[in-house]
């Protein structure tokens, strides 16, 4: 059986060979005006006796030539006027012109499609996604202008995912009105001298204004489907605000803040407390609470540092005060009074939606031109037998512990459950972790999960993956948590129970359902690359709606929506997501941005990796903390980086800089020649660009220059 790559071989042979061919043996004097004018007649007389066939004939002439991209169709056309007239002629050359096209279309896709997406998948992602979405759009209106080549036409898309059969209506319809000209002009063939007569500039401009068909019907199309949408609901002729935000959190605080700095009139509303989850529940405390933790481990582990005993005597009311404290320093940055003075009008009571414009808040009602939801998400509980009979608690309910569990159980593998199972540990708690999933921190690579297990299970953590909670059994004095595992039923005690399997959009009690507002499967708000929802004025942003539940991504969510919000319909801003940096708070912290091994495989992207390991990095040492990697995935060959993942006890810090060389695409050849200051952590990152350079070096250049220093040398 023929290979697939033996088969692009062969095709782009006979391609070559075909197109060779026609130009060696000077095809192209058959199909020049001239000649056409001389053979008009014998080949009128032969059309007359022999129709069919000869149409069969042009056809397949016209096919061979199309799918080649030699020059000759526009003669070709205008034959087919002469010999067929209008009617006959336009639907000969319309089949045959779009299955040519649509020939070179599926050659070009077979040979290139896979190995371009590979290569440019990430660049490419916004252009796929938009051909996705109005591919017949954007191909309408290049067949529309006859400016543009249609080979040129003819290969680009088939490196789009369009489908064959959208490109083949497409074309054929978008070639219609130039085919029809030609055609026409052909009737006259003794009037025509050349075939720039048959397009003349004004014709041209006229292809044009028609090539913008398209845009305009998708305004239309647009503008019926918003009129469809607000059926139903009266837009209110004044506005109380410009914008109003549903949701204090690091969303609703950054579209908040945008529109109070350009003066425009916005009210936030928040029922619960400012600053949302991540001031509250989340990032603030967790943080406090791990860096508590870590104290604790250095004075346990002190003989690392020289030291031969250190004592650290433990509270755990104090601890939790220490975590209040924290959160209490940082809360006048997101306090009512601070966003008061900005010129926000700070609600604090329940919103509910009552049509695209207003807002029912208490007992009043408001209305505003646009609206940001910023609802953000919540602790997801899975569905596990006997589970509501347990106080169990989660990340958004841990802090109110008053005493440090004996026994602490935790759902759940992911950042939180890692992050969170390290700390109490840490701590003084015998913690179990289960992850039904067969390792830990599933989403990332094998090695990089790996290497976060050893050391949990090295300070004293009982790892269990591959383990499925089926039920919770309980009695007075403690709980017992059975899982389903390859091996048969497995029990785990516990004193408490921390259930840290995932985060859920809020969506409920907001009205969204009663207004019609759009989910997607996974629960959350559905919204487009502007984060417009499925009303054109209601914008969501933050953990409701985002993939990525990370304040960071909340914030850069919440300028689109609320820039978007106050500037639309004249401008807007999408939403970019090619540099998304996310951190897992363990020791060593796992850092990454852009791609790993596992989504680069998942998503046919080749890669070249380049690893570097931290135990012999100088700083690393004198820390005593030089375990780790820093793994990079880039081009094959080439030196611009498509991810990072950097595992170290400082590794949250030593992203940014590969952050900034993935946003600014400076690749790894500059990185190395940054001066990085010694002795830093940041060097990790200069020493993995120099093993990348060791094993892309010019070998050539440099057998070129041991010749030159061994002649220098007299040899």
């Amino acid at each position: 059986m023929i290979s697939r790559q033996l088969l692009r071989i062969v095709i782009a042979a006979l391609f070559a060979i075909a197109i060779a061919a026609f130009f060696l043996f000077e095809l192209q004097q058959y199909f020049r005006l001239d000649v056409l004018r001389e053979q008009r007649d014998t080949l009128l007389a032969f059309t007359e006796a022999n129709l069919a066939l000869m149409i069969a004939a042009y056809m397949g002439v016209y096919i061979l030539m199309a799918a080649l991209s030699v020059p000759g169709a526009a003669v070709l056309t205008l034959a087919g006027g002469a010999l067929f007239g209008v009617v006959a002629g336009t639907i000969a050359v319309s089949f045959a012109s779009t299955i040519g096209a649509t020939l070179v279309f599926l050659a070009a896709r077979f040979l290139f499609h896979d190995a371009v997406q590979q290569r440019f998948g990430q660049r490419l992602a916004v252009i796929n996604r938009g051909v996705e979405k109005d591919g017949a759009f954007y191909l309408l209106t290049l067949r529309l202008v006859p400016v543009f080549p249609f080979w040129i036409i003819n290969l680009v898309m088939a490196l789009t995912p369009i489908r064959t059969w959208t490109y083949f209506w497409v074309s054929q319809l978008g070639m219609l009105p130039a085919t029809v000209v030609y055609v026409n002009a052909g009737t006259q063939l003794a009037r025509v001298d050349s075939v720039g007569d048959v397009l003349s500039p004004q014709l041209i401009g006229a292809f044009a204004l028609l090539g913008l068909l398209p845009l305009v019907l998708k305004w239309v199309l647009g503008f019926l489907k918003r009129r469809r949408v607000y059926r139903g609901y009266r837009k209110p002729k004044r506005f109380d605000y410009n914008l109003v935000v549903i949701g204090a959190g690091a969303a609703g605080l950054v579209s908040s803040y945008i529109a109070a700095t350009v003066r425009a009139r916005v009210a936030l509303i928040e029922k619960n407390r400012m600053g949302g989850d991540c001031l509250n529940t989340g990032c603030v405390p967790s943080k406090t609470l791990i860096q508590t933790a870590r104290v604790m481990a250095d004075a346990r582990d002190s003989q690392r540092y020289g030291i031969r005993r250190m004592t650290a005597e433990l509270e755990f009311s104090d601890v939790m005060d220490n975590v209040r404290r924290a959160v209490g320093r940082i809360e006048p940055h997101d306090s009512v009074e601070r966003y008061e003075a900005m010129g926000v009008d700070v609600i604090q009571d329940e919103a509910r939606l009552l049509s695209p414009w207003e807002i029912e808040v208490g007992d009043r009602r408001i209305s505003a031109r646009a609206i940001v939801l910023a609802t953000g998400a919540e602790p997801f509980i899975p569905a596990v037998d006997g589970l509501e009979q347990v106080d169990y608690v989660t990340s958004a309910t841990l802090w109110d512990l008053k005493t440090l569990p004996g026994r602490l159980l935790i759902m759940g593998g992911g950042p939180i459950g890692c992050e969170l199972a390290q700390a109490f540990t840490r701590l003084g708690s015998q913690v179990t972790l289960i992850e039904q999933a067969e390792r830990l921190l599933p989403r990332e690579d094998r090695q990089v999960g790996g290497l976060v297990e050893e050391h949990l299970i090295a300070e004293g953590v009982h790892v269990a993956t591959g383990a499925r909670a089926s039920r919770v059994e309980h009695d007075d004095k403690q709980g017992r948590l059975l899982c389903a595992t390859d091996s048969g039923e497995r029990a785990f005690d516990f004193d408490r129970l921390l259930v840290a399997v995932g985060r859920k959009p809020r969506v409920s009690g907001y009205g969204l359902e009663e207004l019609g507002v759009e989910l997607t499967g996974h629960g959350s708000i559905d919204c487009d690359g502007f984060q417009r929802t499925s009303f054109p004025n209601v914008y969501v942003c933050g953990d409701a709606t985002s993939a990525y539940q990370f304040t960071h991504v909340a914030a850069h969510q919440a300028w689109s929506a609320a820039v978007n919000a106050l500037i639309s319909p004249w401008w807007s801003f999408r939403t970019d997501y090619r540099v998304i940096p996310m951190v897992t708070f363990t020791d060593p912290e796992v850092a990454r941005v852009g791609l790993n091994e596992k989504e680069a495989r998942e998503k046919k992207i080749e890669y070249e990796l380049t690893t570097w390991d931290l135990t012999e990095l100088d700083r690393a040492i004198a820390d005593s903390a030089n375990y780790g990697q820093v793994r990079i995935l880039t081009e094959p060959g080439r030196d611009r980086i498509l991810g990072a993942t950097i595992i170290a006890r400082h590794a949250g810090e030593m992203l940014a800089e590969m952050v900034l060389a993935m946003k600014h695409d400076i690749g790894l050849n500059k990185l190395l020649g940054t001066i990085h200051a010694y002795p830093t952590w940041s060097e990790a990152n200069k020493y993995a660009a120099g093993e990348w350079k060791k094993a892309n070096k010019p070998e050539r250049i440099l057998r070129w220059a041991e010749r030159y220093f061994r002649r220098a040398r007299g040899g």
